[in-house]
């Protein structure tokens, strides 16, 4: 799925959007499902892009398939350090414009209390936190540094993150206790921290997608694929990891989306069980 120049200077009174070229992107969980078609897609519009990811084999695979414009960064989101080196990476790049912070998982599930009475695991419940909220606001507070000193464009634009919730963080199922807070939290933080970064000209989205047809998911039993993709109204299956990233790029693209946390699900609301 490719789509290229969605909006020309025409479109803005004769003023640019925030042109790819010569710009740089960060993309966290860049070699995973959704990461992966992210980095793909960006690079294929021209930018310049960062695949910052734990697991070193796989980013710098994805690195190298893409060639020259394209670099890879290992390490947890949560180390500084590593943040640190993903930024200059881009920087080698071209002027690091966007960050999409797509790394996340859960450590365990589990109810509140369990149905043999045992209360639910802390470390599990901390550990996703860390994966996800404490992830994305790391690496958010680190970039959107590193993009305060960019030349603004015509409308005093910078920068642009671009966060990955889900709609358990809206409506988390049975057993999503620790998943759900920590998706609910990055939608939280998302309109503050555009409200906080507007004076640099940095906007902040989120996307939260719903079941997505990542390689992952497409390993599972057939039985479990038709019964997530029953309760989704149309189109009638799962999301392509292809369509979160071109909403990514739509993001970029419309200068007035700022502070929004955008469903990507086809209509799915989950029930309750």
């Amino acid at each position: 799925m490719t789509v290229r120049g969605l909006y020309g200077p025409d479109d803005f009174g004769g003023r640019e959007p925030m042109d790819p070229q010569g710009r740089a992107a960060i993309v966290t969980g860049g070699a995973g499902g959704l990461g992966g078609a992210t980095v793909r897609h960006l690079a294929e519009v021209g930018y310049g892009v960062v695949v910052f990811d734990r697991d070193a084999e796989r980013a710098e695979a994805l690195a190298t398939e893409l060639g020259d414009n394209a670099r890879f960064a290992t390490g947890d989101v949560n180390d500084d350090d590593a943040v640190a080196g993903a930024i200059a990476a881009a920087g080698e790049l071209g002027t690091l414009s966007l960050v999409v912070n797509v790394a996340g998982g859960g450590v365990g599930g589990g109810r509140t209390v369990g149905r043999d009475g045992t209360p639910h695991d802390k470390a599990s419940f901390t550990g996703t936190m860390e994966m996800n909220a404490f992830g994305t606001f790391n690496v958010s507070r680190l970039a959107a540094a590193a993009m305060a000193a960019n030349e603004p464009t015509e409308e005093g634009e910078r920068g642009v993150i671009v966060n990955t919730a889900s709609i358990a963080g809206m409506e988390g199922q049975t057993g999503q206790l620790a998943y759900g807070t920590a998706k609910a939290a990055i939608l939280g933080m998302t309109l503050p921290m555009a409200r906080d970064l507007s004076s640099l000209g940095i906007r902040v989205c989120a996307i939260a997608p719903g079941t997505m047809g990542t390689p992952l998911m497409m390993s599972t039993p057939e039985e479990l694929q038709a019964h997530l993709v029953s309760t989704i109204q149309f189109p009638k299956r799962m999301g392509k990891p292809e369509e979160f990233a071109l909403l990514v790029e739509s993001i970029v693209r419309n200068p007035y989306l700022n502070g929004e946390s955008i469903r990507l699900d086809g209509a799915l609301r989950f029930p309750p069980k």
